[in-house]
């Protein structure tokens, strides 16, 4: 017993004696200046390389705007704008192309934005992440947005025109050819299903945002369900709505691929004035001008106006979205 209490304080004492002298040499052995230089280092290699993806993103849009406008220029006009095409659309305007986009839009956005903002809400605040019914609609939002933007323009003409505007047909006008065709509400109802999975994903993150002890603030203080997604959720999401509306007008304004089918048409010198008429659309318009012309030379001058008249229009309108959620969120912040 005697030896191994005797051991044992030898060896405490020649811990005692060694430690300062090791944890001298470890100190030493790391190069704490070195450490840091690495560091600066790495933090420089990131900001230089964000700067470089930046500068190349803006540099990029900055030559295929630059190479619209010289092209084109010369072509926007007042009644370029404002008159209808004429002599094969070699001549005159696309004034019946841009109200027919504008349209199309408008019509998409009634259809697409409040069916994706209810969407969010029964998702976000009514279903449980671990149900059945959640996963379901979780999986056909991601399916669908993964879907060939033609995919859904052959959706659109199978079920929008064929199944829905021929048994409307059917029923309300004898079988005589009236929503059972090509129209501007089918074209804006499939561009609107295009574009749902968009609004649907930007609404429920900006619902996500919400912090839940707002909820349960008011659910103290006695509010119900729906007093408390409508008085208290929303006003505080509505921004992400408006930014999901953003996304979706700039997509519905470009695509072509689902209005192909559904109600766009080559040549309409005038405007459509019911929900049933076929329409002009700047980019099918666009299309048409580079691939189906006689003489896509002559016409190219027309392609790069065009295409400038459909940035700017994308612009207006998202730029009008902007400003009026930066008026929402000053509102908001003085409540």
């Amino acid at each position: 017993m005697l030896d191994k209490v005797s051991s044992f304080e030898t060896k405490k004492q020649q811990v005692e004696v060694l430690e300062p002298e090791e944890n001298g040499k470890l100190y030493q052995n790391i190069s704490y200046k070195k450490i840091l230089a690495n560091n600066k280092l790495l933090d420089k290699s990131f900001l230089v390389l964000t700067f470089l993806s930046v500068f190349f993103i803006v540099l990029i849009f900055a030559v295929i705007l630059a190479t619209i406008i010289v092209n084109g220029y010369e072509r926007i006009t007042w009644e370029f704008i404002f008159e209808a095409p004429k002599e094969g659309m070699t001549e005159g305007g696309i004034f019946p192309a841009i109200v027919g986009t504008i349209l199309l839009v408008i019509i998409m956005a009634i259809f697409s934005i409040p069916l994706g903002t209810v969407s969010a809400i029964v998702l976000n605040e009514y279903l449980k992440e671990d149900s059945y019914f959640y996963k379901i609609i979780t999986f056909s939002v991601s399916s669908l947005a993964s879907v060939p933007a033609i995919v859904i323009g052959l959706f659109g003409l199978g079920f929008f025109v064929i199944f829905v505007g021929g048994n409307i047909d059917r029923l309300f006008f004898g079988g005589e050819l009236v929503w059972g065709k090509p129209a501007l509400i089918w074209a804006s109802l499939t561009m609107g299903t295009l574009t749902l999975p968009v609004v649907i994903v930007s609404v429920q993150e900006a619902l996500r945002a919400v912090p839940k002890e707002l909820r349960e603030g008011a659910y103290a203080l006695g509010a119900t369900k729906y007093e408390v997604v409508t008085k208290v959720v929303l006003p505080k999401a509505v921004t992400g709505v408006i930014t999901g509306s953003i996304l979706a007008v700039s997509r519905g304004a470009g695509e072509v691929a689902p209005i192909l089918f559904t109600g766009a048409v080559y040549f309409l010198p005038y405007i459509p004035s019911k929900l049933t008429d076929q329409f002009m659309e700047l980019g099918y318009h666009i299309y048409v001008m580079s691939t189906q012309s006689p003489d896509v030379d002559a016409t190219l001058p027309i392609q790069f106006a065009t295409t400038a008249i459909l940035l700017l229009l994308t612009f207006i309108l998202n730029f009008i979205s902007i400003l009026l959620r930066r008026r929402l969120r000053v509102l908001q912040s003085k409540f």
